[in-house]
């Protein structure tokens, strides 16, 4: 293997990114968004086959954050880069978020929820890891430029 692997999967925000990646891309497909009344499951994958134009881009903005946070990992040597796909993922994520408590809020009724899943949490933890990661990054790029001053 490559140094510079050992180098990437060393640093915090990796972990963190890749956690982020994990509850974006993976955990839609296990934690449900609500239960309707029937008791049937919905989760983010089932909204493909609805006819509701902001369910479809509810799912495709879950697909995009777990893209641009794996795509941000192998930035690793470009952290200004990094720190930028970073804050692009919070906002794909406070967009999911207005989204889903727009579904659970507002249209409880129309929909039919009857119980309102963890999946609706995915968000919040996805923006909270990736600040935890920018925050490791910006921290790495300050160690850099203080170790450049003493050139």
């Amino acid at each position: 293997m490559c140094p510079n692997i050992f180098n990437m999967i060393q640093r915090v925000q990796t972990i963190y990114l890749l956690l982020a990646t994990l509850f974006s891309g993976g955990l839609i497909f296990l934690l449900n968004l609500w239960t309707n009344n029937e008791g049937v499951k919905f989760f983010v994958i089932d909204s493909f086959s609805t006819n509701n134009t902001l369910l479809n881009i509810m799912s495709v903005l879950f697909f995009i954050s777990s893209l641009i946070t794996i795509v941000a990992i192998f930035q690793y040597k470009k952290r200004q880069l990094q720190f930028v796909l970073g804050r692009l993922t919070i906002l794909i994520n406070f967009i999911l978020l207005g989204i889903l408590v727009y579904f659970a809020q507002n249209l409880s009724g129309e929909i039919n929820v009857s119980e309102k899943g963890i999946g609706l949490l995915i968000p919040i933890f996805t923006i909270v890891l990736v600040v935890l990661a920018n925050k490791a990054i910006k921290k790495d790029e300050e160690l850099v430029k203080s170790v450049d001053r003493l050139r």
